[in-house]
């Protein structure tokens, strides 16, 4: 029964903050902090019981300081936003310091340029849009930056399943 409810949680605590994120991304341009504090939390509490080896979870925080270095250059020279950066580095952890990371930066990139075409096609015709009756939120009419946890989010699910961790939760389901 324990086993059961450790993987339930790990197969949807990280999908469903990353959803929430995106959600709150699209229409507040705002990825609340604790969004990313459930994420950090949730896999420190969960790694150890799903039976990740000690040694794994360290590289996995590697992973996430590495992420968090790069994120923070990001932010620091205003290329990123610092609610992306703590989302980003948060789910890192999750991936590890092996190809699942790889995996996970690399659909963030291809979705989120795929994203930011979409939302400068959808801004240059707004009007045109909205006069066809299609509702936009005001990240995609008025604001500047893109809501870019949508990337991330779906970078996420794209490999969720190639991270460690889930692979052990789905062992634990067997």
């Amino acid at each position: 029964m324990a086993d059961f409810v450790i993987a339930g949680l790990i197969l949807t605590v990280l999908p469903l903050a990353l959803a929430v994120a995106a959600i709150s991304d699209l229409f507040t341009m705002i990825i609340p902090n604790r969004v990313s504090a459930v994420i950090v939390i949730a896999f420190l509490l969960l790694a150890p019981l799903s039976g990740l080896a000690w040694s794994a979870i360290g590289m996995n925080i590697v992973a996430g300081l590495i992420v968090f270095s790069v994120c923070f250059a990001l932010f620091a020279f205003n290329i990123m936003g610092g609610g992306d950066a703590k989302l980003m580095t948060a789910a890192a952890l999750w991936f590890g310091f092996d190809h699942s990371l790889l995996v996970f930066l690399v659909a963030i990139a291809f979705v989120g340029g795929g994203l930011t075409l979409l939302f400068l096609f959808l801004r240059a015709q707004a009007f045109t849009v909205m006069a066809m009756g299609i509702p936009l939120p005001a990240s995609v009419v008025s604001e500047k930056k893109i809501p870019y946890a949508i990337a991330i989010a779906i970078g996420g699910f794209l490999s969720f399943q190639d991270a460690p961790i889930v692979g052990l939760a789905m062992q634990m389901l067997s």
